[in-house]
């Protein structure tokens, strides 16, 4: 199994800042920044599920609730990273099995992917 805890980590960090932050931090963008973040995930997340289906967009609950979106999107995300068959079902990922640093499209990668999101939509939210 592919150890995803690095996403799940970040984002719980992430989570964290956003529920200490004051109402008016969150409504000047903070808020936006994790709810962006945690709609991305989830789409990801339902595209490897899923795939085929369109993806359902992550309703916007208010700047209070989107900490816990955010962590929920992220540990579905991982969960469905764990659970993906490693890269040697694409064809020129044969080289890259098991290494955390897979191409862009294998597993590792979606979850290099994932963990960059997570940590540059944390900077650029000011938090």
């Amino acid at each position: 199994m592919r150890d995803t805890s690095e996403l799940t980590a970040a984002a719980e960090r992430f989570a964290d800042r956003l529920r200490a932050a004051p109402q008016s931090r969150l409504q000047r963008g903070a808020a936006a920044e994790g709810l962006a973040l945690a709609r991305e995930l989830a789409v990801r997340a339902q595209r490897l599920e899923f795939p085929g289906r369109e993806p359902v967009i992550m309703p916007d609950a208010g700047v209070f609730a989107v900490a816990d979106q955010l962590v929920v999107a992220a540990t579905d995300l991982a969960e469905t990273l764990r659970s993906v068959p490693d890269a040697s079902d694409t064809s020129d990922a044969s080289d890259a099995q098991g290494v955390p640093d897979g191409p862009a499209g294998s597993p590792e990668g979606d979850l290099r992917e994932a963990v960059r999101l997570v940590r540059e939509a944390e900077a650029r939210s000011g938090l």
